[in-house]
């Protein structure tokens, strides 16, 4: 076994969690929100997706869950609703990481955005259908417009910043198996 790789794997996912909770941790900050302000970005989605398109052997399922049901916890949301969403949707990039591995940056781009449109009508369905009050409709749409314009600098540091790439075409895991 190689365990310069063991080594990567492990670091990355030290690396993603630690993102993740910073992420988590800036987001409970009490920062004042002018009235009728815009909503930011949804980072960690952005990053999930990211790290899911290029590497998805560092992001195990359970991870995922854990970091997004901790985020659905202190965020006070349903636990668990956008944790399967989320989940759902990282399961089906990660199905179709042979295909994305071929795919431009612009079809990757656009494959992550329709999963983050599919995203917040299935959380708006749901809440829709159990009655719930949720946020306007506006508020929601832009933050997932400011997600999707945000992947690409998700990227961007998630390659430079943090030498996250996808493998190269023949690359092999420390089991010798094609990645």
């Amino acid at each position: 076994m190689d365990n310069r790789w063991i080594s990567s794997l492990r670091m990355h996912r030290l690396l993603f969690m630690g993102v993740a909770f910073v992420l988590i941790f800036l987001r409970l900050l009490p920062l004042p929100d002018p009235a009728g302000g815009l909503p930011g970005p949804d980072l960690l989605v952005c990053l999930i997706f990211a790290w899911t398109v290029r590497r998805p052997d560092y992001l195990p399922v359970l991870m995922i869950a854990g970091v997004v049901l901790l985020e659905d916890m202190l965020m006070m949301r349903p636990p668990g609703l956008w944790t399967g969403l989320v989940i759902l949707a990282a399961e089906f990039i990660r199905s179709r990481v042979a295909l994305t591995r071929e795919l431009s940056f612009g079809v990757e781009w656009l494959l992550v955005a329709g999963l983050m449109i599919g995203l917040f009508l299935a959380y708006r369905l749901a809440f829709a259908v159990a009655f719930l009050p949720q946020p306007g409709f506006g508020f929601a749409l832009v933050q997932t417009l400011w997600s999707i314009f945000a992947y690409p600098f998700v990227v961007a540091l998630s390659r430079y910043g943090l030498d996250l790439h996808k493998p190269a075409m023949g690359e092999v895991d420390a089991y010798g198996r094609r990645m």
